[in-house]
């Protein structure tokens, strides 16, 4: 791994930090374009009312001297407006494990007193911290012509169908609707089923579509597990709260298929090599094929739900009704940015492993000269080789 990030903070503490390192010298790094992703984050159709108190806004400390960032680790902090509604306060005790959360499992695991700890640090407020950190990525993609967008296709059970449209369309649209789709009658659809969700005190999950165009053939490799790209990609987006689900392409769908009915055939466009389609979903052995990536998440209805659920009082060992902490209704449509952000980092980092470099000045240059599936760019030697002699 190149590139590497860590982040600090609680949902209602004093603010979020990131720290990213090993980003290149000379990305020029526009600020508003991170608060525009971290405004993406806090609307959508279905958000809970803490969407309304804060206004997220990322503060650089470090890394980044006359608007250029200098190699040295990115500082990033994200001010918890609500913080000052907990500050100094006397917090009721939380000892009622709500299903679904970490409450249970972290107070086991950490030995708390209070399950607060656990919902704190385990809550979803965390990414907005991850989305500052892919903006800054995906800025430097951007600077290779490498866009990252995604778009909703599900919300419980209501499917778009966008197969007509664009990988741009899809992107650009889905940018226009609350619901972050780019179907408008599956839209209106999803908008109904969120209100009558809200009214039956209920939540609701969906599935997210996040496709990368433009990238060159050769990130990833086979050569060991942790390399694959499929397996990068994995750990990035399941790491997201309430991802419970991922597949590279439409991978459900091609376990139901023969074989001849699913790769993708290689073809000849003059003095190109083409694919008639993208089941493999943009990648063949762990590696980018030049093809679109396209990865789907499937997001889980969250567990904090108005309607109690049963559990257990651990301060008494009664069995109890658990106790509303504010939530979103559907998170699903706030989540696209979250899973462009976690995408954009993975290929960053991997671009950068490609490349090599220090700078951005250096990566140019490197990036024009890689390889294309080209004929001429892949000369064989047609000739026989003894590859283990003795």
């Amino acid at each position: 791994m190149t590139m590497r990030f860590l982040t600090a903070g609680e949902s209602h503490g004093s603010a979020l930090t990131a720290i990213l390192d090993g980003l290149p010298a000379g990305l020029k790094l526009d600020v508003e374009a991170v608060n525009a992703d971290l405004s993406r984050r806090q609307t959508g159709y279905g958000a809970g009312p803490r969407m309304k108190m804060e206004h997220d806004h990322a503060v650089i400390s470090g890394g980044v001297m006359g608007g250029l960032t200098t190699g040295a680790p990115l500082a990033l902090t994200i001010e918890n407006r609500d913080h000052s509604h907990w500050k100094d306060k006397e917090i009721d005790p939380f000892t009622i494990p709500r299903p679904g959360h970490a409450d249970l499992t972290g107070a086991v695991k950490y030995g708390y007193t209070d399950l607060r700890p656990a919902l704190e640090r385990a809550s979803a407020r965390e990414t907005a911290a991850r989305v500052a950190i892919g903006a800054v990525c995906r800025q430097l993609l951007s600077e290779f012509h490498i866009l990252v967008g995604g778009y909703v296709i599900s919300i419980d059970g209501i499917d778009s169908n966008p197969t007509d449209m664009t990988l741009h369309d899809r992107i650009r649209l889905a940018r226009e609707s609350d619901v972050s789709c780019p179907d408008e009658q599956a839209a209106e659809a999803m908008r109904v089923r969120i209100r009558e969700a809200t009214l039956a005190k209920d939540t609701l999950g969906g599935v997210i579509e996040t496709v990368a165009i433009g990238l060159p053939v050769g990130l990833g490799s086979y050569s060991q597990w942790d390399k694959r790209l499929e397996s990068r990609i994995g750990a990035a987006i399941l790491s997201i709260q309430a991802i419970k689900g991922m597949e590279i392409g439409p991978a459900f769908e091609n376990a139901r298929l023969p074989g001849t009915s699913v790769h993708d055939a290689i073809q000849t466009d003059g003095s190109s090599l083409t694919r008639p389609a993208n089941r493999a979903g943009g990648l063949e052995g762990g590696i980018t094929n030049g093809q679109p990536l396209v990865v789907r998440a499937a997001m889980k209805p969250i567990a904090t739900t108005l309607t109690p659920q049963q559990s257990v009082d651990l301060s008494t060992g009664q069995q109890v009704d658990t106790q509303y902490e504010r939530s979103d209704f559907c998170p699903v449509p706030r989540a696209v940015v979250v899973i462009e952000s976690m995408l954009a980092f993975v290929l960053a980092d991997t671009l950068l492993e490609k490349l090599g470099g220090d700078s951005i000045a250096e990566m140019r240059p490197r990036f024009e000269t890689l390889r294309t599936p080209r004929p001429d760019d892949l000369p064989m030697e047609n000739i026989p080789h003894i590859w283990w002699p003795e």
